[in-house]
């Protein structure tokens, strides 16, 4: 165990489905494996640490997610070189999602800020920084 590494995060969804396909390639693009599965939520690993999606209840879905609001902005993950994101770029656009700030791709972070930003289907920001 490592102090301080995240040991989880869980992030509740409109669309299970929609969610699993989304996350599922990106994931494992960084090397994260299948880890639970049931019918309500699935989870990828990374040594120590899980991400976990879940279905959220139908009661709930009435507000829909906003990264401005009170709460998760984004998720940022490493990538191994600029290679790595701009392979993963170009798998995104294959994908048909969509790049944001596409104007100043891949510098949108700023000159020295080698990243990609995108959405999930839930419109949550996901990056992918170079070193």
């Amino acid at each position: 165990m490592s102090k301080g590494l995240i040991h989880h995060i869980e992030i509740y969804v409109s669309n299970l489905k929609n969610t699993v396909d989304f996350w599922s390639w990106f994931l494992k693009e960084l090397g994260y494996s299948d880890f639970q599965k049931w019918e309500g939520g699935k989870s990828w690993r990374l040594g120590e640490t899980y991400i976990v999606f879940v279905q959220a209840e139908e009661r709930f879905l009435d507000v829909p997610y906003h990264r401005c609001r009170v709460g998760l902005n984004h998720l940022a993950f490493h990538a191994v070189s600029r290679e790595h994101v701009d392979d993963v770029t170009q798998k995104l656009r294959d994908k048909g999602i969509g790049i944001l700030y596409a104007d100043k791709h891949p510098y949108a972070g700023g000159k020295d800020y080698y990243a990609v930003f995108f959405e999930d289907p839930d419109r949550i920001k996901v990056e992918l920084v170079a070193p």
